[in-house]
């Protein structure tokens, strides 16, 4: 089965119009059936809103949790709540239980950093990681390029398939080490994670940028583009039970219609009525 849906609920103007911040998820949920939470990156939340959040949806409704950025190393200097690692991945579980205890965890997310390279003590970091999750299905995502170099691709791959992970296949620009290639490959037979976060090459290098984030998911992807995805998704259907897709191409409100677009190449299961306003592995040291 192939789910398309959206990063993130609360932004999408598009889908919602003038509608109170409050009824936003009940509203998303009627057009997709899986939704990215990324709040979670930036703080671990309170189990009050997953409570809440679970309460506003379908009982077939799915969330992909991202990973707390203390837990994927993005911190670099910044504050970190938690004296220890024990404690911060414990705080993650905690926060998440009550999306489990639902049934609608599809899975947590992994995203590393684009400084986090193929290299021996980055591997031992993964299992590490993986072990610390316990059998919280976990999808891993990668923002550096030397994983998937000649030399270690197919091992990187192997490994993830060892150890459990859901691989992330993403759709982003190719500009240099810090961004990946399309490795539509699936390396766990019940799920894959699809990312698509455009294509906007001279955007996407732009940390320095007060609008960095905007500049950096500003695309728009073509009808082309799209029905080369739909391809790639029904050979990966043939690897995984399921097939998760989300958008990310949110600046300026293209996610949504994009992910319409797929969902009716893909048959139009999932895509509910229309928008409101539619406009490493023995490395050697």
């Amino acid at each position: 089965m192939i789910k398309v849906g959206l990063t993130g609920f609360g932004d999408h103007d598009e889908l919602y119009g003038k509608m109170k911040p409050a009824d936003r998820l009940s509203a998303y949920s009627a057009h997709f059936s899986i939704v990215e939470i990324d709040s979670s990156f930036y703080a671990v939340q309170p189990v009050r809103n997953y409570v809440k959040w679970v309460s506003q949806t379908p009982d077939d409704f799915g969330f992909i949790v991202k990973a707390y950025q203390g837990m994927t190393g993005h911190l670099r200097g910044k504050k970190n709540y938690f004296d220890t690692a024990e404690e911060m991945f414990q705080a993650f579980h905690t926060s998440i239980e009550p999306v489990i205890e639902a049934g609608k965890l599809t899975m947590t997310l992994f995203q590393f950093p684009p400084w986090f390279g193929c290299t021996k003590e980055n591997v031992d970091v993964l299992r590490e990681t993986k072990e610390r999750m316990l059998d919280v299905p976990c999808a891993l995502e990668f923002r550096n390029s030397t994983w998937y170099s000649p030399e270690y691709r197919e091992r990187t791959l192997a490994f993830m398939k060892k150890e459990g992970w859901i691989h992330t296949v993403v759709d982003e620009p190719q500009a240099g080490i810090g961004s990946i290639p399309i490795v539509s490959v699936a390396t766990s037979p019940e799920a894959t994670y699809v990312r698509m976060h455009g294509r906007n090459a001279k955007g996407w290098h732009q940390s320095s940028n007060p609008e960095w984030r905007k500049l950096r998911y500003l695309y728009r992807y073509s009808t082309e583009e799209l029905t080369e995805w739909q391809e790639r998704l029904k050979e990966l259907e043939k690897d995984s039970k399921n097939v998760y897709v989300v958008f990310n191409n949110n600046s300026a409100g293209d996610a949504t219609p994009n992910a319409k677009e797929l969902q009716a190449l893909l048959g139009g299961d999932d895509s509910g009525p229309p928008p409101l306003q539619l406009d490493l592995f023995d490395h050697p040291s």
